[in-house]
């Protein structure tokens, strides 16, 4: 049986979350309609738009205490009406929730456990409010197997809109051959897959000690850089060309600094031998998708520009304060269209989660 110390360095990120699930959200509803409270509505050239925040964090207590966790610290907890007064103010109309991974040791027993009671939690909260809440289906995926069988459950049975993983699983990179079988059951049911980062990168944990922050600041980014390289490079992408992958904050640094990739292989071409991959390796960036959290107008149309405006769609990381204005940085970015604004804002994920409009 693992112990609260094998899990709380990971946990961190799953902490800072809402701890409500059910009949709270309605009472949300009767407080803000009592309150009269006004809902920001998107509108671009005239035209409605719903908008989708595709990165938007809870938390399940009472899966945490099978793992000897709770929800800290108390001041990151949000209550069903703050909640939705916040995305009404942020002009946030449906957030996809997920829930970072914290139990990637867990033994298999204890992992089905817990995560049967964060889908399921996550489904009843999602029925609560239809309008206003998807979620992604939490996956034990450091058993593949059992994985897959999460997924397709969390899927069919559950209404939930995909999966949530990892940007590594205790530290095994997801390109990994043993995780084919759970790339394959994603391919198969053709559902969004979100790659989050741990919070710190293998390898790295004392070169980012210190002041700033740097195992976020620097290791999240860079644990998803590692782990969209990976599934390029070892030939993942080619295995399954069918799956839907969205990273989260941009897809870290790979798309800022994407060209030295397929510039490695040419200086190198025998560090590029052992897997034959059917692409350039820039190529495949434009089969992924990412969220909006890059921060400024430059950074956001460079995304653009190096893996298309419809690859992109908006993120806030909710409760944490990165991107509070998630809706005005797409839409007072220079250089993009209506049409890719609206895409941004929410038909592309719209599309992806089969949300209605």
């Amino acid at each position: 049986m693992p112990n609260r110390r094998d899990f709380i360095r990971n946990s961190a990120a799953a902490m800072a979350g809402i701890a409500f699930v059910g009949c709270d959200l309605l009472a949300a509803r009767d407080a803000q309609a009592q309150a009269g409270a006004r809902r920001r509505e998107v509108v671009v050239s005239g035209r409605r738009v719903k908008t989708v925040d595709v990165h938007a964090h809870c938390a399940v207590p009472e899966a945490m205490a099978l793992m000897g966790l709770k929800v800290e610290p108390r001041t990151l907890i949000m209550e069903g009406q703050d909640r939705i007064r916040a995305m009404d103010e942020q002009g946030i109309d449906v957030e996809a929730l997920s829930i970072n991974p914290y139990w990637y040791k867990a033994e298999r027993d204890l992992a089905r456990e817990l995560i049967k009671i964060q889908n399921e939690k996550l489904a009843e909260l999602c029925a609560s409010r239809p309008e206003r809440f998807v979620a992604f289906a939490t996956l034990a995926l450091q058993h593949p197997d059992l994985a897959a069988e999460q997924l397709e459950e969390g899927v069919k049975k559950l209404g939930l809109r995909g999966g949530s993983i990892g940007a590594n699983v205790a530290g095994e990179e997801l390109s990994d051959p043993k995780f084919h079988p759970f790339w394959a059951k994603a391919e198969q049911l053709g559902c969004l897959i979100f790659i989050h980062p741990q919070g710190g990168t293998a390898g790295f944990e004392q070169r980012l000690r210190g002041n700033g922050g740097l195992s976020n600041v620097i290791g999240n980014p860079l644990d998803t850089t590692i782990a969209l390289s990976h599934l390029i490079f070892e030939g993942t992408l080619d295995r399954f060309p069918g799956l839907k992958i969205c990273a989260a904050h941009g897809g870290g640094y790979l798309p800022s600094y994407a060209a030295r990739s397929d510039a490695g292989c040419v200086t190198f071409p025998e560090r590029c031998a052992k897997v034959q991959l059917k692409k350039r390796p820039t190529e495949y960036l434009r089969r992924l998708y990412y969220d909006s959290i890059v921060f400024t107008p430059e950074a956001l149309r460079h995304l653009a520009a190096e893996v298309g405006s419809g690859q992109i769609v908006m993120g806030t990381d909710y409760p944490f304060p990165w991107m509070k204005t998630s809706v005005d940085h797409i839409l007072h970015t220079p250089g993009l269209s209506d049409a890719e604004k609206r895409a941004m804002l929410g038909e592309t994920a719209s599309r992806l989660l089969a949300i209605k409009p």
